[in-house]
């Protein structure tokens, strides 16, 4: 019966992996393919860059980014596939539960000689099973066009390879803070404005974050914990603000957990 809920819900998802998966390699696509372009302009771009208002560059991630190297030129690319992982993580968190009470068919599942726990197990399953793809694409996108369009301009690996192993607790922070919201929320009737407030809300406190400096803005989003400018000047992870977002996916689950098992489920009258 497990298996045939993971299966149900990994159909449901697989369109929706298949075009979130399409739409950020073409996204990678586009702007890696802009690369040599921006580094030949590298003097005037950074002279231009400089005469930009602060708040402009932090908006977009550009604050200290050299665009003439390869990894300075990705970090930038890799801030708007972080927005797009997102918004695809906390739509699948908010629909996960949701779709039965919004379609009434919640009762009918519950119905079934299975526990409440065993359920969520696989709908959770399925959800990242198709992040997993996703997230296999971005890498497979990544070193592709990277390799493709760098020239004979050379990056070092290791920097790369921890902005996309960051993709995971990224992913895994959206997914489980939208499941936990969607089991507050009495009933969701479209998860879009939830899943893009969430996304985007996320993506401007770390703007805010940035503009105040030492803010506690930085602790609260992931954009700021998975910093890609940070990751490819260290070299490494800032591992409290990393903790911060696998305390809130652990706490997530469980309470999404809980919160399930005690839910008063809504039926068809």
């Amino acid at each position: 019966m497990r298996a045939n809920i993971f299966r149900h819900e990994f159909k449901m998802h697989l369109r929706s992996v298949i075009t979130w998966s399409v739409a950020v390699a073409a996204l990678i696509f586009v702007y890696v393919s802009l690369f040599s372009s921006f580094a030949e302009q590298a003097e005037l771009l950074n002279e231009m860059m400089a005469n930009f208002p602060k708040e402009l560059l932090t908006a977009f991630g550009l604050t200290g980014v050299d665009l003439s190297t390869v990894l300075g030129y990705y970090g930038f690319v890799f801030l708007f596939v972080q927005v797009c992982l997102a918004i695809q993580a906390a739509n699948y968190g908010f629909s996960l539960v949701s779709v039965e009470e919004r379609e009434w068919t919640a009762d009918f599942l519950l119905a079934k000689p299975v526990r409440r726990t065993q359920i969520l197990t696989s709908k959770l399953l399925a959800a990242l099973c198709g992040l997993i793809i996703t997230n296999a694409v971005v890498w497979i996108s990544s070193f592709g066009f990277i390799n493709l369009f760098k020239g004979d301009r050379t990056y070092q690996t290791k920097p790369l390879l921890l902005l996309l192993l960051s993709l995971v607790v990224f992913q895994l922070f959206f997914l489980g803070v939208g499941l936990v919201i969607s089991l507050l929320v009495r009933r969701i009737r479209s998860v879009t404005p939830y899943s893009m407030a969430l996304g985007f809300g996320m993506y401007v406190l770390s703007v805010f974050g940035d503009l105040l400096g030492e803010s506690v803005l930085e602790k609260i989003t992931p954009f700021k914990h998975f910093n890609p400018h940070y990751i490819i000047q260290h070299e490494a992870y800032d591992w409290p603000l990393v903790l911060v977002s696998v305390a809130v996916i652990l706490v997530s689950l469980v309470g999404s957990y809980v919160l399930y098992v005690r839910r008063d489920i809504p039926a068809i009258a």
